[in-house]
């Protein structure tokens, strides 16, 4: 099935969610937090103004964006959890060699330490 996503709303695919902690302390589903990171799948046209023209989406099919933890709509489409989005839940564009993969919680913690 394919979705569009209308105005300023965006389709995400968050990333997965981290099964197990650092330590290897395996976590239920009800324990796990929902991931703030993910892959946007569709963009809609933008939000119209008054005047009838529409704004500029930031975002791109392909990005790899960062939003809030209690933002937008979780849904199940062909199996799948997606979120809908508007552009202003996006919090930041994630760019360079992390945007393919989120990075351990080590790295990131020696990252934060630096």
């Amino acid at each position: 099935m394919k979705i569009q996503p209308l105005n300023d709303r965006i389709i995400v695919r968050p990333d997965s969610r981290e099964a197990a902690t650092a330590s290897g302390i395996l976590l239920p589903d009800t324990a796990q937090e929902k991931p703030l990171r993910g892959t946007v799948l569709a963009v809609g046209p933008g939000k119209q103004l008054d005047n009838g023209k529409f704004t500029e989406m930031e975002v791109k099919p392909n990005d790899v964006v960062l939003y809030g933890k209690y933002s937008g709509t979780d849904i199940k489409l062909d199996g799948e959890d997606l979120v809908i989005l508007r552009q202003d839940d996006v919090l930041a564009i994630v760019t360079g060699a992390s945007a393919s993969k989120p990075a351990s919680k080590e790295k990131q913690k020696a990252k934060v330490g630096r």
